[in-house]
């Protein structure tokens, strides 16, 4: 993640205290349970909190999967208004419910086992890293809860696409 700086001024990976972490509700799940104070890669961090999360989601339908993540996503929007107002930050790298979102998406279409999460993982990270077109211009232009949201479900999407590929591709084999 670069250093940019928002409209602020203020650096995206600017130091948080763990104490408003820790003693607030809301920045403790915008942080994905603190993993967002991970000092370098937090946005890895918080998607490996989301790996247990897909687990525990698994022995759940389909449907159900679905709606735990959308009201996920719509949560997170919620969340990271908050903690971007709170910090005066657009996006500050240790806001990690996005990634955490963005990764169960990924993984919503795979078989539950460890090397279809961990493929998932990999490439999640590599969409929400490079953030190709059209991720980096929703990134860009989307501001808000809503746009910290959406380029990481974008990234998720992007992710479950090539999962679905390497799928199709193992069953042809």
């Amino acid at each position: 993640m670069s250093n940019a700086k928002n409209q602020t001024g203020s650096s995206k990976n600017a130091p948080v205290r763990a104490a408003l972490i820790f003693k607030n509700p809301v920045m403790f799940l915008a942080f994905g349970g603190g993993s967002g104070l991970a000092p370098k890669a937090p946005g890895t961090a918080g998607t490996v909190v989301a790996i247990p999360i897909a687990i525990m989601l698994s022995p759940l339908s389909f449907l159900h999967e679905v709606v735990i993540i959308s009201v996920m996503f719509l949560v997170g929007v919620g969340l990271c208004n908050y903690a971007t107002g709170k910090l005066g930050v657009h996006d500050h790298s240790g806001i990690v419910w996005d990634e955490i979102v963005g990764y169960l998406i990924a993984v919503l279409f795979v078989p539950h086992s460890w090397i279809w999460w961990l493929t998932g993982f990999v490439l999640f990270r590599f969409f929400d890293i490079v953030k190709p077109w059209p991720i980096r211009e929703l990134d860009h232009r989307i501001s808000g809860g809503f746009g910290i949201m959406l380029d990481d479900v974008v990234a998720g999407i992007f992710a479950a696409i090539v999962l679905a590929i390497l799928q199709l591709g193992r069953h042809l084999m």
